[in-house]
């Protein structure tokens, strides 16, 4: 006969009203049952001090150990006898182990492409920036606790056109940006809080619901449905949590009522992904701690186009007392203990057997490399930004392009990563054939052909089209390419003979994945386009049009990989690389923008857009040399002089060697002669910046790392902070 044993953190099981319920059942289905504390345990003699439910009361027994433990008391509080309850595990079969909390469950689902496609996206608020950046990019965000219960501590958050709108429980509270960083912060410093995008399931009535879908293994260890019911909010609450004042409907009539003749559909839907997703989370347990799980309550929501987002997953749900299925629950609950004390062997079989067909089914990983004349940083940051949120990737570190890096990088790539992105920089031909011939890529990205090291070429474009050219003949030849559409200088690229796939992006061309309604934010760009046979809006938090570019050929590469738009849409939100157009606020309102790591004409003058686009009254533009442009430097510095022109920037200053051409030519094209300066000491320009630098000014400094630009930014940043 099976010993079932209840494992609780509290010692009198009277104080436990299911106790009574397991008891009853287990002696119906023919098992003996014992409730036990973990201090009752003695290990000496395999016995436990429990207590037995005999004649209508509780009797302390002395009992072997089980044949199976059945663990409900609180995780807090049983993790005081942590030793206790692995050493347990050891020796006896758990029927319910713990899936970790909403961002565990989340890690986990992202494995697999399927159920990752119904992830709401979810990041753990790192600061405020990070959150600012959440809410500027979804507009409508869910802040709460990561491991909240019951609908405790949730804030919904969005945009209003003064400022946002707060919405706690029933309350709706209208915040100030500073009010609204001051509540965050608050709450950062109790703890740590995830946040993700509101998606809202809407009755007619204008009512929130969610569905509750509870599923358990029964008596013959299969996944079956317990219950599936809506749980529909107060009215004017955002929280259908039943300990929040919702309240639960049965699921036939609801459906009908909200979805006529789709009730159907919807219903065996429902039912589909409760039973698979059960399945798919037994299957991880089993793979990556070698347990099962017994039972899951999902929350979903049903968005405008009925199509299923995760909400929740909880290891251990409640039953709601108005449908009467305790007793179901219990019944499921005591025959699967039964199950599992007597097929512990074929279980372990299916666990290693589940583990060694993962090994074998590991593939070669996409490894992804990027050349061209700009953007290569950038797009690796948004690119592994993205896939980071799925996969374990190795990256390159920013600016680790050359061809010793590479070296370096394939003896750090491990067998675990499961994406590969790496920058190829070239100054010369045949560089880009040995990065190759260390680390041959199967996805591929030419983000543009420009004038960076043009004099290394002679001054011509085609040679270093041609060198570029390299990364198509030494990737795998039935890998895929990725080309910018708009670039003209791309077309000199060599790919007549390449076999794989090509893929295009662009803004202003027909292509595979091409942006439109650009727009400037106060933090980066706005901008549309079509992805999964939908709209969809995006936004990437680094400002200057050219960045569209980076970000679209991430976005190529991501969708191709089978990201879905909402990764895409999170992964987005990454960590700009250092020193490219990062926004200083000075005092008395002045803006400070950083772009000085390379310089080259394209670069440049993207820099300048941006000033031009950001700059609400004087703009100044200081621009230092640009380096390796050879016969075409002069010809070059003489069209930025034109464009500072064309873009009506205020003030325009310049340093280095040779880079008066650049005002000489704005001057002749009729910028005022007062307004254009000229340094080589940069003692001398600082000097030059604190007499005219003005309140509410925008100033830019443009230039290559090597110039030491940079200590000009650091000038007016302590001068003006």
């Amino acid at each position: 006969m099976t010993l079932i044993g209840m494992l609780h953190h509290r010692k009198d099981p009277r104080t436990v009203i299911k106790s009574y319920a397991y008891a009853a059942v287990a002696k119906a289905e023919g098992a003996k049952f014992v409730y036990f504390s973990p201090g009752t345990v003695n290990f000496v003699n395999s016995s436990i001090r429990g207590q037995v439910y005999e004649n209508g009361k509780w009797v302390e027994r002395i009992m072997p150990f089980p044949d199976v433990i059945y663990n409900t008391g609180s995780p807090e509080k049983l993790a005081k006898s942590r030793n206790i309850i692995q050493r347990l595990k050891e020796k006896i079969p758990f029927t319910t182990h713990s899936i970790g909390n909403k961002w565990n469950v989340n890690e986990r689902l992202k494995e697999a492409k399927e159920f990752s496609n119904y992830l709401i996206p979810t990041e753990i608020v790192k600061d405020m920036g990070h959150f600012f950046k959440f809410v500027t990019a979804f507009e409508r965000v869910v802040f709460k606790p990561i491991d909240g219960r019951k609908g405790k501590g949730i804030f919904f958050i969005s945009k209003s056109d003064n400022g946002f709108l707060v919405k706690k429980d029933s309350e709706s509270i209208s915040y100030s940006k500073q009010q609204l960083n001051d509540l965050i912060a608050s709450k950062l410093s109790t703890g740590t809080f995830i946040i993700q995008p509101y998606i809202q399931s809407t009755t007619k009535s204008g009512q929130v619901f969610d569905f509750r879908l509870h599923v358990q293994k029964n008596g013959e260890g299969k996944w079956v449905i317990t219950t599936i019911y809506p749980r529909v909010a107060p009215m004017g609450s955002i929280i259908a949590n039943i300990n929040n004042g919702g309240f639960t409907n049965y699921l036939d009539p609801f459906l009908q009522q909200e979805f006529k003749e789709e009730a159907f559909n919807i219903k065996r839907r429902l039912e589909h992904f409760s039973l698979s997703l059960a399945k798919h989370l037994d299957e991880l347990q089993m793979m990556h701690f070698g347990e099962v799980i017994d039972e899951i309550g999902v929350d979903v929501g049903l968005d405008e186009n009925s199509k299923i987002w995760i909400y929740e997953v909880n290891w251990r749900p409640g039953c709601p007392p108005a449908f009467y299925l305790e007793l179901d629950v219990v019944i499921n609950t005591i025959r699967y203990a039964m199950f599992l004390a007597k097929n512990q062997t074929t279980i372990t079989t299916t666990i290693e057997t589940l583990k060694q067909e993962k090994m074998e089914g590991n593939k070669k990983p996409p490894i992804i490399a990027i050349t061209g004349s700009a953007g290569k940083t950038t797009t690796k940051a948004f690119l592994a930004s993205i896939l980071s949120k799925k996969w374990n990737i190795f990256e390159s570190k920013d600016y680790w392009n050359t061809t010793e890096h590479t070296k370096k990088h394939a003896a750090e790539i491990k067998p675990t990563h499961e994406a590969i992105v790496l920058e190829y920089g070239m100054a010369y031909p045949g560089v880009i054939t040995e990065h190759c011939s260390i680390i041959q890529p199967n996805i591929s990205i030419v983000t543009n052909i420009g004038l960076a090291h043009v004099g290394n070429f002679n001054g011509d474009i085609t040679k270093v089209a041609h060198a570029k050219s390299e990364l198509i003949h030494g990737m795998d030849q039935n890998g895929v390419l990725f080309l910018n559409k708009d670039d003209p200088n791309s077309t000199f690229l060599e790919t007549e003979n390449f076999k794989g796939k090509i893929i295009t992006i662009g803004v202003n061309s027909a292509a595979d994945y091409r942006a439109y309604d650009v727009k400037y934010e106060e933090t980066g760009m706005n901008f549309k386009m079509k992805l999964g046979g939908q709209e969809i809006s995006l936004f990437i938090p680094i400002l200057g049009e050219h960045h569209i570019y980076n970000a679209l050929n991430a976005i190529a590469v991501a969708d191709y990989l089978g990201f879905t738009p909402m990764e895409i849409k999170l992964g987005l939100l990454f960590k700009k690389p250092p020193r490219r157009l990062t926004i200083y606020n000075c005092r008395d309102n002045i803006t400070l923008i950083d772009d000085t790591v390379h310089s080259h004409p394209q670069g440049v003058k993207a820099a300048i857009d941006v000033l031009s686009n950001i700059g609400k009254n004087r703009k100044i533009a200081i621009i230092g040399q640009m380096r390796e442009l050879g016969d075409l430097r002069e010809e070059e510095y003489r069209k930025v002089g034109e464009y500072i022109f064309e873009k009506e920037i205020d003030l325009f200053i310049t340093y280095g060697f040779r880079t008066e051409e650049m005002g000489k030519q704005a001057k002749v094209k009729g910028f005022p002669a007062k307004n254009i300066y000229h340094f080589t000491n940069k003692d001398e320009l600082n000097a030059l910046l604190v007499k005219i630098i003005k309140k509410d000014d925008t100033i830019l400094v443009k230039g290559a790392s090597k110039t030491n630009m940079f200590d000009i930014v650091k000038f007016i940043d302590q001068t003006f902070k």
